[in-house]
């Protein structure tokens, strides 16, 4: 596939609008100096985004400058999920490290915090890589953890939606943390990767945090308290999340974030339930942008046991972009919040937790 011209300026950050994106607000002009200066100064961190899964299709990669261009400095880019095999995982992988490194005048493969820094000052985009569930690993680990954080993966989740031989999913019957996913939490921990919890069952999420013997994530979730939905989570993980020093990086879907019109407030509204539960230093950014919704309507067609027969196709085309940094910014002044809280939100923690796991 041919692909699409794509010549976007290599600021770091553009101070440019909305562009007019329904759901994404125009900064208040009163704030927009003082937005601009949080953004600017800060490691911005979107610790879940989307591209297709088309190994050799790349007609969406060079929209990853929307990050940059809107002040993120860091994106973890999924490379599968689910029931995908882990052959399909190695080469959607290979296929994302290839591009990224032809375009390195614009991005970087980021495998450690000293990576990112680095990339910070150059005005490069710093990717690193996600996997969505453990199902890939139900054979055994066998040295394939040792080698996907080898190649830039930075975290895990257990189970995504549906139960494998690690745990239980939060659609599936949740028996729990297994004796096969207590295994894999001990290598994560010596390969230095980030467990998540996200999609995971609830009782299977209780008992990673109870045996990780680390920070344990949940990279893209939402308090279940401000919109009930089973993919978003109760207090009582948020707290056990922050007790382990982890960080509840909050959501961009607009199934799980509730009905409305105003993503920058919508998403506020998730922050500040987790901020008033557990402090700011426990909470991030994981908007889990879909860049191809096209591949997502297909997935879900195709995939009912895993999304559900009937799932609501409005909400869950409802994605908030990356443009949405700088007037989420701007509605987190209007709440109240110091700059110092909102650079925690917007990265400071997730580089915390990843400085605490990872190996340089």
């Amino acid at each position: 596939m041919t692909e699409r011209s794509f010549e976007p300026s290599l600021r770091p950050y553009a101070n440019g609008s909305s562009g007019g994106i329904p759901g994404v607000p125009e900064v208040d002009p009163s704030l927009r100096a003082r937005v601009d200066n949080i953004l600017e100064g800060s490691l911005v961190w979107d610790n879940h985004g989307c591209m297709p899964l088309r190994p050799g299709d790349h007609a969406f990669l060079p929209q990853l400058v929307r990050y940059s261009r809107n002040g993120a400095n860091v994106i973890a880019l999924n490379i599968g999920f689910g029931s995908l095999t882990l052959d399909q995982h190695l080469r959607q992988l290979a296929d994302f490290r290839s591009w990224i490194g032809n375009h390195s005048d614009r991005f970087v493969l980021a495998d450690s915090i000293t990576a990112i820094e680095q990339a910070q000052l150059d005005n490069r985009l710093a990717i690193f890589f996600d996997v969505e569930g453990m199902a890939p690993l139900d054979a055994g680990d066998h040295g394939v953890l040792a080698l996907l954080r080898e190649l830039g993966v930075g975290w895990m989740l257990v189970a995504y939606n549906e139960a494998n031989a690690a745990g239980g999913g939060c659609r599936s019957d949740d028996g729990g943390l297994t004796a096969h996913g207590r295994s894999l939490l001990r290598e994560m921990k010596a390969v230095g990767m980030l467990v998540c919890c996200s999609h995971t069952g609830l009782r299977t999420a209780r008992e990673v945090i109870e045996h990780a013997d680390n920070p344990v994530i949940f990279s893209h979730s939402n308090p279940d308290a401000v919109y009930s939905h089973y993919r978003n989570i109760p207090d009582e993980l948020i707290r056990a999340i922050a007790s382990v020093n982890g960080v509840i990086g909050i959501n961009g879907v607009g199934e799980f974030l509730g009905p409305g019109d105003d993503y920058s407030e919508l998403m506020a509204r998730h922050i500040d339930h987790a901020v008033q539960l557990v402090g700011p230093e426990h909470v991030g950014l994981g908007l889990d942008y879909v860049f191809d919704r096209q591949e997502l309507i297909d997935y879900l067609n195709s995939m009912p046991e895993t999304f559900g027969e009937a799932p609501d196709y409005d909400a869950l085309l409802r994605f908030v972009p990356p443009e949405i940094y700088p007037s989420l910014v701007s509605r987190l002044l209007d709440f109240g919040y110091p700059d110092v809280a909102i650079q925690s939100i917007l990265g400071g923690n997730w580089r915390r937790v990843a400085k605490e796991v990872w190996r340089e």
